[in-house]
């Protein structure tokens, strides 16, 4: 779902990053905010003051947005559901899970959490504005109304039942709870929220060809995140519900080998352009001692690959670029999106037994979809 993520600061046990597309809607809500939304509801401020409550009110955003995600993660630890992170994206946020909820009730509780603590926050911000209105000045009392609506606003949209929106995620939970089936539930809700997505760019291209561009285009663009984030977040419960349970011995493969003593000359003409793989094992004499890449034959200037041997490139076995038989796929999927390998080493001690890809992870997803149905 995501672009370039930057770690902002950890919390409660909690990585809070930011996606480089929330960098782009800060800076658009702040100046929206100052020459848009604030002059227009209070009027007769200075330029420097709007602009003040631009970044002010941008920033209570964020905290609000912080707010509902991490009461998610709090719930669903509580809960027993691990969490990785929270990232703030492009249209909020979203609490970041290993795996998906053990019941619909966990679902439900977990996804409720948020709304219900944006619904709080709203009042806790409407009670501040209306009982300290005569205490504030007028900047203070703007900013503290707008974040009043925007919590609400906030439980509103995440109320729609357009999964993988919160509403979405409480629709699948009891859809869920009735058929005892996540991956029809998933198929369900994401059907929904396509179908939100498709009314939303509907309704922004009637509102463009009426003259509301600016607006109509905020529509458009957030219909096509719904439908997307639908899709993706369907594929995933399916991808996760493939393998689970696979063991990596099950797709693992027979694994084309070097020698330590060979030249890079020879790795790139009589293996690389042979089988086409950009990773292959060193064994000497029956035992593994590391791996090499195309990419670390590329970090070597071309003209001393005759001299060169792999042992004096090739990197020692370790946890990035090896796995045991009996793990999970999915902890290999893990590993080589971490890591950035698209291969790795299938190992009982120094004994290489296989290697296993990502390509024949992806042929084993794309088989599980089309007899699930998650090709539709």
């Amino acid at each position: 779902m995501f672009g370039k993520r930057y770690k902002l600061f950890t919390i409660f046990g909690f990585e809070v990053g930011v996606d480089a597309s929330w960098l782009i809607i800060a800076a658009l809500i702040t100046w929206s905010l100052a020459v848009g939304f604030f002059p227009q509801s209070y009027p007769g401020l200075t330029g420097v003051a709007y602009w003040t409550m631009g970044v002010v009110g941008a920033l209570g955003l964020f905290a609000s947005i912080l707010f509902h995600e991490f009461c998610h993660s709090i719930v669903a630890r509580r809960l027993g559901l691990p969490m990785k992170g929270i990232t703030l994206f492009l249209f909020g946020g979203v609490a970041e899970m290993n795996e998906e909820p053990a019941s619909a009730k966990v679902e439900f509780l977990m996804a409720a959490a948020g709304p219900a603590a944006s619904i709080v926050l709203g009042f806790v911000f409407w009670l501040a504005a209306r009982y300290g209105q005569a205490l504030w000045q007028p900047q203070v009392q703007g900013v503290v109304e707008y974040l009043a609506y925007i919590n609400w606003l906030l439980a509103a949209f995440n109320l729609l039942p357009a999964f993988p929106l919160d509403g979405g995620r409480i629709l699948r939970s009891i859809l869920w709870r009735w058929k005892k089936d996540l991956t029809w539930a998933t198929r369900m809700a994401a059907q929904t929220g396509g179908a939100f997505g498709l009314l939303l760019i509907g309704l922004g291209l009637l509102s463009m060809f009426t003259g509301n561009l600016i607006g109509g285009l905020w529509y458009f663009v957030i219909g096509m995140f719904l439908r997307s984030a639908a899709q993706g977040s369907y594929r995933q419960v399916v991808w996760r519900q493939a393998l689970k349970g696979t063991k990596v011995r099950e797709l693992m493969q027979p694994a084309v080998t070097v020698s330590s003593g060979e030249t890079l000359e020879n790795l790139v003409h009589d293996y690389v352009y042979r089988h086409h793989y950009k990773m292959f094992p060193v064994v000497d004499d029956d035992r593994l001692v590391g791996c090499i890449t195309t990419r670390q034959v590329k970090g070597v200037p071309r003209e001393e690959w005759p001299q060169r041997i792999v042992g004096q490139v090739a990197t020692s076995c370790g946890l990035d670029n090896t796995i045991d038989p009996e793990a999970e796929v999915s902890q290999a999927f893990a590993k080589m999106t971490g890591s950035g390998n698209s291969r790795l080493m299938v190992t009982s001690g120094d004994q290489l037994l296989g290697v296993v890809a990502l390509k024949d992870i992806s042929g084993f997803i794309s088989a599980y979809m089309d007899l699930e149905g998650g090709g539709e």
